[in-house]
């Protein structure tokens, strides 16, 4: 298992648990707030080819002081060594706010990389009656609060939406994306699904599609921290009333008024629990922290439910994965490596 750590380090566990072996070759990462190294996925050739990608936060120039930014890079895994590293994409502008960095990989069936990227929490979020429309999630010219579809050099995918001439070099997919945490492909349908942090309650879980706006900071379920909401009552704050339809695109469900926090996403394939096949399961980090599972009906969701899994109480999961044994490994923020069998 190839796992990646906030510090800036990556490591090769075996499949028993019972060793661990750093990897070298990985660059320098920004660790303030919410940064480090992040993701990691194998390419779809990784038998023939072994690439592997992952993100992290970089820091370069940009505005304000120390400014970062969601960058993606590749290398070859030879051994436990990187070798041939290239950064393949970096969002742009860079930044000083060091929260809200996305940063989730999920390769589609043809090849091309999906890339989910934070908004960077720069909007002024006590201004609720200002003018949102130019505000970073919704900026066409930015990749920041956005999902990017890429080739795996780095080129702009074929078959991307029009959004206009001034959108970022025909690398978006979607956007209104506030900082989407998890991300994965629907067996099912090939779709993108993402999970998404919203402002104190608000999380969501997205059926991501070509062109769509899923309204970040212009609406949302949650309540923006520290504004001051018309009548006083932050306890009923919602965001432009909450409701995205008509004008953009509702999550297929959301978590309120508290926030769970949602870290990650998968589609269970296995045959351990064959009753969760086409079930999506996702980490929480906050309120009701643990696993998620939720039931789709096509793209519809109708139900969901807190898991009850023996050890993981007040543990906040950051990665939910299936491995090939089909059993479930999670990744906690206390580090712990956890296997969900059946007794």
């Amino acid at each position: 298992m190839l796992i990646t750590q906030k510090s800036g380090s990556m490591v090769i566990v075996s499949a028993s648990g019972g060793s661990k072996v750093n990897v070298t070759g990985v660059p320098s990462v920004a660790t303030d707030g919410q940064g480090g190294l992040l993701d990691v996925a194998l390419d779809p050739d990784f038998a023939t080819s072994p690439w592997v990608y992952f993100t992290y936060s970089e820091t370069g120039s940009g505005s304000g002081s120390n400014p970062a930014g969601t960058a993606v890079a590749r290398a070859q895994l030879v051994g436990n060594a990187l070798q041939n590293l290239t950064v393949i994409f970096r969002q742009s502008p860079k930044v000083t706010a060091n929260n809200h960095y996305g940063s989730r990989l999920a390769f589609r069936s043809d090849k091309t990389l999906f890339v989910t990227l934070g908004e960077r929490q720069t909007y002024d979020s006590k201004n609720l009656t200002a003018t949102r429309a130019a505000l970073f999630a919704q900026d066409l010219t930015t990749t920041r609060g956005k999902v990017v579809r890429i080739q795996r050099d780095g080129s702009s995918a074929a078959g991307n939406p029009s959004l206009g001439s001034g959108a970022a070099a025909g690398l978006l997919w979607s956007y209104g994306h506030r900082n989407p945490q998890g991300a994965a492909i629907n067996p099912a349908t090939g779709d993108l699904w993402v999970t998404e942090h919203g402002p104190q309650g608000g999380d969501e879980l997205n059926r991501v599609t070509s062109g769509g706006n899923y309204g970040w900071p212009l609406v949302s379920y949650g309540c923006v921290y520290d504004a001051t909401y018309p009548g006083g009552n932050n306890s009923t704050c919602r965001i432009g009333g909450g409701a995205h339809a008509p004008n953009y695109t509702e999550p297929a469900t959301y978590w309120g008024p508290t926030s769970i926090a949602p870290s990650s996403l998968m589609f269970y394939t296995g045959s351990g629990f064959p009753e969760w096949q086409g079930n999506a399961l996702l980490g929480a980090l906050g309120t009701d922290q643990g696993v998620w599972r939720v039931v789709l009906n096509g793209n519809a969701v109708t139900s969901r439910e807190l898991l009850s899994i023996s050890g993981l109480s007040g543990e906040r999961v950051r990665l939910v994965r299936q491995g090939p044994d089909g059993w479930i490994y999670l990744l906690t923020d206390s580090g712990k490596l956890i296997r969900i069998d059946r007794p």
